[in-house]
């Protein structure tokens, strides 16, 4: 879902749209960064894993990357950003600033009576609104 969040609008048609392609991936492999045939989703879902564990790898050694952020800076680099899109997280985001924007509750009943997967989401979508909000003032 956070990964959702930090997209910037659908692709009008970049290189890596359309499946097959050629990129070279942000990952260093033995020394050197390795061009890569990318036929599927799987292919690309493969790399933002190496990407993942990269930036855990790189968390552990006292750095502190968000990995939904670390891993949206680099998909242009190698993939389109529509494979990001998740219908449902969409959904979701488009339900949290609605209710957020209008002061309504998500869905009926009293915050007790919220599914507990949703508040879950809501903590975490609130979270990164304000990571973003602390970015943006940081970088005026």
């Amino acid at each position: 879902m956070g990964a959702n969040f930090l997209i910037d609008g659908q692709c009008g048609g970049c290189r890596f749209h359309t499946y097959p392609y050629e990129a070279q991936i942000p990952i260093l492999i033995d020394g050197k960064y390795e061009t890569r045939h990318l036929t599927s989703n799987d292919d690309v879902w493969l790399v933002i894993d190496l990407l993942i564990k990269e930036t855990e790898q790189t968390n552990t050694e006292g750095r502190s990357f968000n990995i939904a952020e670390s891993v949206m800076a680099q998909l242009p680099f190698f993939a389109c950003k529509n494979i990001m899109l998740d219908k449902e997280s969409q959904q979701d985001i488009a339900r949290f600033m609605y209710s957020k924007q209008f002061n309504i509750s998500p869905y009926s009943g009293s915050y007790g009576e919220q599914p507990k997967k949703w508040v879950e989401k809501s903590f975490l979508l609130n979270n990164l609104i304000e990571r973003q909000k602390a970015k943006a003032m940081k970088h005026g």
